[in-house]
């Protein structure tokens, strides 16, 4: 019988026993084996964060989607002319025939007056919740004489009969009256018209248009005024296009939390944010944006200089679960490196078992944070999942260092830990400073305790 390896297998156990290299390496294989679980925490991270976009979008698609208003344009036809020549063999004479086509010209307003009175508010279905919000908008404005000679279009070609006003929208579906519109004294009504965007217009915007106006409400030769309101259910957010020479637009809302999107901002002087609601005017001239007044044959897409305010849940809980499960290797490593140092300056055995075991409840603080803050709130949710695991892991350790000391250091710098990451996910601009200087301190701190290891016990 060889008697050989009995004295080289005591050998090596009894250098995973008591070598601090082969425990330092224990432990890094077992930090590296708990990214596992971490991973799928983040999956599920993920997929609920998906789940809750789903759930907004049917909320949203059953209220009302986005609104951006475009109009009103003013749709006048006119005529063009073109001419012909056909050889005669018999007459050896040019025969010219004159083609005449209609065509449209497209005028924005001399002015645009917009109001917007919007009533916000939360619909919840489950555990998720999607901002809604109903508008009433009022817009007045007035029109003047077209310059089509500018384009060579003499006045006696346009077709002054057949004039009419159109209003595109993202939401149709979402519009709650009928839309009337006042020219003067008459009023007219829309419908809507259905266009081949890839030829007319390339805004993906739906299209309403009134009916032909009379002779003296189109502006052959003076101005002529303009007014209409439009209701709106919607969501996510409320925008309109700058499409007077010069624009005007307030916005007043019980919203507590706006957020000014678009191409211009509100003016700072007159906006006003508190806790029950918001009020913004904006004033935008012709020479802030790159568009003319009057277009041939299609309408442009100006979506891009569109402006207004964004209704959203401003406090995204998965976000911030995701942004705190990020941290879930760095906890785990100093917890880990709290247990090791323990164990190498007070020769207390700790089996590979219990670091494990360790590990696993500090992954739960995430399974816990992402089921309790779907039912509360992100802080709530934050301190039961921590008081927790904190209470579980300082309980296990008594178990295992048979002291009180070192359970109450451990439960004292996981709560520092866990304190350090909520305040960087609540930061946005200083995160990577405070994030910085707390590492700095944490490796300071780490780096003061070993300098008592004596490492040449290997």
């Amino acid at each position: 019988m060889d008697h050989t390896n009995k004295p080289q297998q005591n050998k090596f156990g009894n250098w995973i026993k008591t070598s601090i290299t082969a425990r330092m390496l224990m432990v890094g294989f077992l930090v590296i084996i708990l990214l596992i679980p971490l991973a799928f925490i983040n999956d599920l991270i993920s997929e609920r964060s998906r789940r809750q976009q789903d759930v907004v979008h049917e909320i949203n698609d059953k209220w009302g989607n986005n609104v951006m208003v475009f109009g009103p344009i003013l749709k006048l036809p006119y005529k063009t002319y073109s001419e012909t020549k056909t050889y005669n063999e018999k007459t050896k004479t040019y025969l010219t025939e004159t083609k005449t086509e209609i065509n449209y010209a497209y005028i924005f307003p001399e002015s645009l007056q917009a109001e917007a009175d919007v009533n916000s508010k939360t619909l919840k279905r489950g555990n998720f919740e999607s901002a809604v919000y109903t508008t009433n908008m009022n817009f007045s404005g007035h029109y003047i004489k077209p310059q089509l000679q500018l384009k060579d279009i003499k006045d006696a070609d346009i077709i002054w009969d057949k004039a009419s006003i159109i209003i595109k929208t993202s939401n149709l579906k979402g519009i709650k009256n009928e839309v009337n519109l006042k020219l003067n004294d008459s009023s007219y009504k829309f419908e809507t018209n259905f266009t081949d965007n890839a030829n007319h217009y390339a805004g993906n915007l739906d299209e309403l248009e009134s009916g032909f106006l009379k002779e003296k409400d189109v502006p052959k030769s003076e101005a002529i005024s303009f007014s209409f309101s439009m209701a709106f259910n919607g969501s996510q957010d409320l925008q309109i296009i700058p499409i007077g020479k010069t624009t005007t637009m307030t916005m007043a809302s019980n919203w507590a939390d706006p957020s000014f999107i678009g191409n211009f901002l509100p003016n700072d002087e007159t906006k006003a944010i508190s806790k029950d609601g918001f009020e913004a005017q904006w004033k935008i001239l012709h020479i802030n944006r790159a568009f003319s007044q009057q277009y041939l044959n299609q309408v442009p897409n100006l979506n891009q200089y569109a402006f207004g305010t964004k209704f959203m849940v401003m406090v995204d809980e998965y976000q911030k679960s995701e942004r705190s499960a990020k941290y879930g290797f760095l906890v785990i490593g100093l917890t880990f490196l709290v247990f090791f140092l323990i164990q190498t300056l007070s020769k207390i055995s700790i089996h590979p078992f219990q670091y494990l075991m360790i590990g696993l409840a500090l992954t739960m603080f995430y399974t816990l944070l992402v089921s309790i803050s779907e039912h509360s709130n992100f802080l709530k949710a934050y301190l039961v999942a921590g008081i927790s695991v904190i209470m579980l892991i300082t309980i296990y350790s008594k178990s295992i260092l048979k002291t009180m000391k070192f359970p109450l250091f451990i439960a004292l710098s996981l709560t520092a830990l866990y304190t350090f990451i909520y305040v960087i996910i609540q930061l946005e601009n200083y995160a990577l400073l405070v994030g910085s200087i707390g590492l700095f301190l944490i490796l300071a701190s780490v780096m003061f305790v070993s300098r008592k290891i004596d490492w040449n016990n290997d």
